[in-house]
């Protein structure tokens, strides 16, 4: 595999240092790093690989001579995105930014590698709960066809960033020495307590990250006759997003059947054993790249219907193992963009 000149644009947040642990484990063939931020970040030093990096504020030239880059989040892509494009970068985005838009492919490795290959300079990562879904769903669609789909999320106070870390940590706090804290991150006391709404309310009153998990779904699955309905909860919990996820199909397919399945395909852990309380839970998926399912159980309600628990590290696999898989594939299909 050839080496490549990578930057990486948010290197100082919780997603773009983690990236950089997750190049350094899979050995990213990599010839010269980048590292870029906010010009508030800009100055921070950074080892990696026992060589000292000084983050850099990034501006359209931080692309100059690069190859790949990776957006850790928020809006720096929308403002440089496409000048990375231009300077020859294949960008591949952890934002919202271009998720839905027909021109961008949206990316799940174990589960729509191909599209890779689609990308016109840019390749937008998922929301961290649709990875998470996707990787179980997959293999499940491939057997016998997903008609529909309901799922609840019990989401990780990380997945809104150290701001949200820190909220409940002192909460928690304030709360056991019969202290206020008054939420600021959150809509309300997170210490004690689950919020049944992640980002804003949109249309039928459903949240952003509700109306994410279906339609970037049903993208990522090339099937929009999937029916999807979600409901995301923020839970006082530091790291691991679970989800109970209900699917009738269009074949009959038993537990048995699921748990074989899912135990074949790739990055699923099965741990499901009731008889021992073997079951997937966050405190032991945390800072692991595979997705686990237990609970696994037929629907006693309808005749083709499975009862799944998901479990995933969302910053790992749901974010920045998932962004570095990706570039993974830019190598492994050929797919950088063509230097003039």
């Amino acid at each position: 595999m050839n080496t490549v000149n990578l930057v990486i644009v948010g290197a100082t947040g919780a997603v773009g240092k983690e990236i950089l642990n997750i190049l350094k484990e899979r050995n990213f063939p990599i010839n010269k790093l980048r590292l870029c931020a906010t010009s508030r970040s800009a100055g921070t030093e950074i080892e990696f690989q026992g060589h000292k990096y000084l983050v850099e504020e990034t501006t359209p030239d931080s692309f100059n001579g690069m190859d790949v880059a990776l957006f850790a989040g928020g809006k720096a892509s929308l403002e440089f995105g496409k000048a990375a494009v231009e300077r020859g970068c294949v960008v591949i985005d952890n934002s919202s930014n271009y998720r839905m838009d027909p021109e961008v492919p949206l990316v799940v490795p174990e589960v729509n590698p191909e599209d890779v290959k689609k990308h016109k300079g840019i390749i937008a990562n998922p929301n961290c709960s649709t990875i998470i879904m996707v990787v179980a769903l997959k293999p499940l669609h491939d057997a016998a066809g997903i008609k529909r789909v309901v799922v609840s999320t019990y989401q990780a106070v990380s997945g809104a960033g150290k701001e949200g870390i820190e909220e409940l940590t002192e909460q928690v706090k304030a709360t056991l020495d019969g202290r206020e804290y008054p939420p600021n991150k959150f809509a309300h006391q997170i210490a004690f307590n689950l919020i049944p709404h992640i980002d804003v309310f949109q249309e039928m009153d459903y949240t952003k990250e509700e109306w994410k998990m279906v339609k970037e779904t049903q993208k990522i699955m090339h099937d929009d006759n999937i029916k999807i309905t979600a409901t995301t909860v923020r839970v006082p919990i530091y790291r691991s997003h679970s989800e109970s996820i209900n699917i009738e199909t269009e074949e009959k397919i038993t537990a048995d059947q699921a748990r074989e399945i899912l135990a074949n395909a790739p990055g699923i852990i099965v741990q499901d054993d009731v008889t021992n309380k073997v079951y997937p839970m966050p405190l032991f998926t945390s800072d692991r790249d595979e997705v686990f399912v237990g609970r696994i159980r037929e629907d006693n309600t309808i005749d083709k219907g499975l009862n799944l628990w998901v479990v995933g590290d969302q910053i790992r696999k749901g974010a920045a193992t998932n962004a570095v898989q990706i570039a993974e594939l830019v190598l492994k299909y050929d797919s950088l963009m063509k230097k003039e």
